[in-house]
């Protein structure tokens, strides 16, 4: 679209759900006599017109990435949402710039050159997902989440600078909470059903996901406040008991008098989907629930084009189990002698075989103690990180990391240079709230917004997130962090707002999300398909992977009963990944010594 004044053109893809607020505002300044349409996108060219490129942005909330070209100024500027809902990327040619949506829109461009990043691909096999600092592809960068990039035809690099950052807005609300006397729950509630109505403006049929969980269901029953008509409301379940959340969403479902359908899939139907997955998420991607995520996407498209969804919940309000237990564990750790703790690892990890079965008594007493299905798998997992716990840092890293040590299956040498760092005016957060605004800046554009974002794009279904809006953002944190956790509790003023829509009844139980049995699934339905993979020498020649120490990983899950599923599923996504791409590959990855610039 060009705008009125023949200045700029902008491709846009998004929403910017405050858009009609905007017009009116330009009205009011004399910035807009005649519109001749209703898109936000005319809205925000006139704002950009009128107010300029950063100053319209921060004016702006929804989800976006937008490229402008600058005809007076010869400049082209790319800019994302706030959060990183939508991505962008930039890639760095021979005789200039390429950018879009997707790497495969890269891979298009006649000087593109396909070169692994081993970075990245370190990376990847360290957190099970490319971060938005990096790109799997040498000289291709994201654009970063509340930032804009600007290139010229003349220049040799491009020039970022932020417009909103995720902290400004909570250095921003942490200043105003300082002085706060009241706990914010009915100007939180205010704000969150404010930004629902305004995501519920849709001119195409319009739904929800609902897992039955505080988020959905929170997210469920402002929409249904703000309709006559029951909203449309979608979940999705296995066959396996132990992974199927289909029935306490039917349940809020049915409370809250909503149109809901229920997807129940077998082990094939989900099986099925795998080996699509790999162009479905453009980079590698192993975030296992991005299975049942891709299915849902698929399933609810069927009935509707836009569906809100609950992510951002856990980051935004403390929903994780590590923030309460991370605090903990961390002051035990600090008190306890290292060679007990060496002690300790050392028992957990000998029994593993034994605590992670199926029927173990370990997952029996889990079951009993309502806790979390997958507690007994992280337990294992992070036992052997016990003596290595030393402050919130090294814990955060091991609670988010799959493999700790990927040089052990690598075949160059690789050393990580980028590490996120929240701004110094945020380190005085304790230990819970520094892992939340670490997930907000890192696990949450980098994996659950990817997880969603690609798997509703592939199925041409558009995702809203409320609790990602920056006003929600801005409220929440202007919360007490003891009144988001407390009593062993995360998300507590959520909790307390949906208490006035949905018995609690129906929503007090372990936190779940979308686990799937990967153990399982790798030693029967998928085990075929792994091998075919592992099989594939140039596969990993291409990646720099070792062969050896791989294959006996995999022969270690299959023979002795260990569970490797979230290392194999890492390692298989990324060889899936290599099989969809190679053709475009130039050439196999190599030392980051021997590499040109790095993103």
């Amino acid at each position: 679209m060009v705008s009125p004044c023949r200045r700029y053109v902008i491709s846009f893809n998004g929403e910017i759900y405050n858009h009609l607020a905007m017009r009116n505002d330009l009205e009011h300044v004399g910035a807009a006599s005649a519109w001749r349409g209703s898109s936000d996108t005319e809205t925000l060219l006139a704002a950009v017109s009128y107010w300029g490129l950063h100053e319209a942005l921060r004016r702006a909330f929804g989800m976006f990435a937008l490229a402008l070209w600058d005809r007076q100024a010869q400049q082209l500027h790319l800019a994302r949402d706030r959060m990183g809902e939508k991505p962008l990327y930039l890639a760095r040619l021979s005789d200039g710039w390429a950018f879009g949506s997707e790497l495969k829109a890269l891979l298009a461009v006649p000087n593109f050159q396909a070169h692994l990043c081993s970075e990245a691909v370190a990376a990847y096999l360290t957190y099970g997902y490319v971060s938005d600092r990096k790109c799997i592809f040498q000289n291709v960068q994201k654009v970063q989440p509340g930032h804009v990039t600007s290139v010229s035809l003349t220049a040799t690099s491009p020039v970022t600078h932020p417009y909103e950052t995720f902290g400004e807005l909570i250095d921003c609300a942490l200043k105003r909470r300082d002085g706060a006397q009241n706990n914010g729950l009915d100007e939180l509630e205010t704000t969150l059903t404010d930004v629902v109505g305004e995501q519920m403006l849709s001119d195409v049929p319009l739904g929800c996901f609902l897992s039955g969980g505080v988020d959905s269901s929170l997210v469920a029953a402002l929409m249904q406040s703000q309709r006559d008509k029951p909203i449309s409301t979608f979940s999705i379940g296995f066959d396996i008991p132990r992974f199927n959340e289909a029935p306490q969403a039917a349940a809020v479902a049915q409370h809250l008098k909503t149109d809901h359908t229920e997807f129940i899939l077998s082990e094939d139907e989900a099986l099925a989907i795998v080996p699509q997955l790999a162009r479905i998420y453009d980079e590698p991607f192993a975030d296992s629930s991005q299975i049942p995520t891709a299915l849902l996407c698929r399933e609810a498209r069927k009935s509707v084009t836009v569906a809100l969804s609950g992510d951002g919940g856990d980051e935004v309000f403390g929903g994780y189990n590590r923030y309460i237990i991370g605090p903990k564990l961390l002051q035990k750790l600090q008190l306890t002698p290292r060679v007990l703790r060496r002690s300790a690892a050392s028992t957990i990890h000998a029994l593993g075989p034994i605590l992670t079965r199926e029927n173990s008594l370990a997952r029996r007493i889990a079951k009993a103690l309502k806790l979390p299905p997958t507690t007994i798998d992280k337990a294992v997992s992070l036992a052997p990180m016990l003596p290595q716990i030393e402050d919130h840092e090294t814990l955060y890293r091991h609670f988010t990391q799959i493999i700790a040590n990927p040089s052990q299956f690598l075949d160059f040498e690789t050393i990580e240079t980028t590490s996120l760092c929240l701004p110094e005016s945020l380190l005085r957060l304790d230990v819970a709230e520094w892992m939340m605004a670490m997930d907000s800046i890192s696990y949450l554009p980098g994996d659950i917004l990817v997880k969603v974002d690609r798997a509703a794009m592939a199925s041409s279904l558009e995702t809203r997130a409320p609790f990602l809006d920056a006003r929600v953002i801005n409220a929440a944190w202007n919360i007490p962090q003891g009144q988001k956790i407390n009593s062993g509790q995360g998300k507590q003023v959520l909790r307390q707002i949906l208490d006035r829509h949905v018995p609690r009844a129906l929503i007090d139980r372990p936190k779940q999300g979308f686990a799937v049995p990967l153990d399982s699934w790798l030693r029967g339905g998928l085990r075929e398909w792994a091998e075919v993979l592992l099989k594939d020498r140039k596969l990993f020649e291409l990646a720099g992977l070792a062969y050896e120490p791989i294959n006996h990983l995999w022969l270690d899950h299959q023979n002795n009963g260990i569970d490797h599923g979230p290392k194999l599923w890492c390692i298989l996504m990324l060889l899936s990944w290599l099989r969809e791409y190679e053709t475009s590959l130039q050439s196999p990855v190599h030392s980051a010594k021997a590499e040109g610039i790095l993103t």
